[in-house]
This record gives C-alpha cells, sequence and structure tokens, in this order.
C-alpha cells in the first residue's frame, strides 16, 4: 500500500464513506471513440481547401492565362513519336486554337455575368443610401472591365495568329519538331554504316 493510498483510506473512513460508496455506484458507460476521435485523414481537409482555392481561381482571367501559360510542347514531343505527319500536327494545332477560343469564351461568359450582377448590387446599395458599398462595387466593376478589354485582346491577337495566343502554337509546335528530330537521330542517325 502507497502513502498516498494509506492517507486516502484514512479520510474515507473519517467521514464514514469507506469503500461502500464506490461499491454501490455502477460503472460508467464506455465512451464510443468516434465521438472525441476525428476520423479524417488531414490530407483529406487539406486537399478540400485546395479545391476550393482551385475551384475560386479558376475563373476570370486566371483561368485564361493558366491556358496561356501551359507548355504544350512535350504534348507536341510525343505527338510527333506517335504520329509524325505533319497534318496529324496541324489538326493539334486546330485543336489547341478551338480550346483558347473556348477558354476566351468562358471567361468572357463569366465576366460579363459578374458585371450584370455588380450593376444589380450597385443599383440596390445606392438606393439604401450605402454610398461607401456603392464605391467598392465601382472599383470591382472597372477591374472586371479592364478583364474584359485584355481578353478582347487576346482573342483578337488569337485570330490573327500574333500575341499570347500565338505562344501555345509556337511551344506546340517546337515539340513536335523536336520529336520529329528524335525520331531521326534514333532512327537513322545512329546507325553506322
Amino acid at each position: 500500500m502507497g502513502l498516498f493510498s494509506f492517507f486516502n483510506k484514512k479520510n474515507r473512513e473519517v467521514n464514514g464513506l469507506g469503500d461502500s460508496l464506490f461499491a454501490n455506484t455502477p460503472p460508467l458507460p464506455e465512451i464510443p471513440e468516434n465521438i472525441f476521435v476525428e476520423n479524417t485523414k488531414p490530407a483529406e481537409a487539406v486537399t478540400a481547401a485546395t479545391e476550393r482555392t482551385a475551384i475560386q481561381t479558376d475563373v476570370g482571367i486566371n483561368a485564361l492565362f493558366q491556358f496561356l501559360e501551359r507548355n504544350h510542347e512535350a504534348k507536341g514531343y510525343e505527338d510527333a513519336l506517335i504520329n509524325s505527319d505533319t497534318s496529324h500536327m496541324e489538326q493539334n494545332i486546330e485543336a489547341l486554337r478551338n480550346d483558347l477560343a473556348r477558354t476566351v469564351r468562358k471567361v468572357k461568359t463569366f465576366y460579363e455575368d459578374f458585371i450584370r450582377e455588380i450593376n444589380f448590387h450597385i443599383a440596390s446599395r445606392s438606393r439604401s443610401g450605402m454610398i461607401d458599398t456603392v464605391e467598392e462595387l465601382n472599383v470591382k466593376k472597372e477591374i472586371a472591365e479592364d478583364h474584359i478589354r485584355q481578353v478582347e485582346e487576346i482573342e483578337e491577337q488569337a485570330k490573327i495568329y500574333k500575341g499570347l495566343g500565338q505562344g501555345i502554337i509556337l511551344s506546340y509546335t517546337r515539340g513536335f519538331k523536336n520529336g520529329l528530330a528524335a525520331i531521326s537521330h534514333h532512327s537513322i542517325l545512329k546507325r553506322n554504316f
């Protein structure tokens, strides 16, 4: 018997409780693990937060710039190794142009809808006398209109095969030509004769 157990035993006997108090109480119920332990993995929580961020940044001009900044050289290289016909390259270039046009259309639609929504809020908050909020909304509207102008400029340049949109075509073509060079190097230039 330990020193503390000895003192506790004496206190119980002095109070008149003894061991009879603890003998009559029912045992505590078992607590299920799911009440106090979180079963979700940290990676799932991080993934959910990342997806929310991706959804927020994958709209507007950011979506267009993400498309334009993508490196298509590796895809061109792989396409050349699969099918080295230049008509295949031209078809894929046309597909890239269509992807660019689709992305531009999606971004323009987003901003047009966003500006309509802002206009509604400006009118509504103006009637309520919320001057500061209206000014903030006007700033957001100006930013959206500036983004639309940039998107339209990119669209016009892409139609005449110039500007930022041409970068994806040059990147893909460079990769395709590198793939053709790799085929030639591997099949002909490495041969000893």
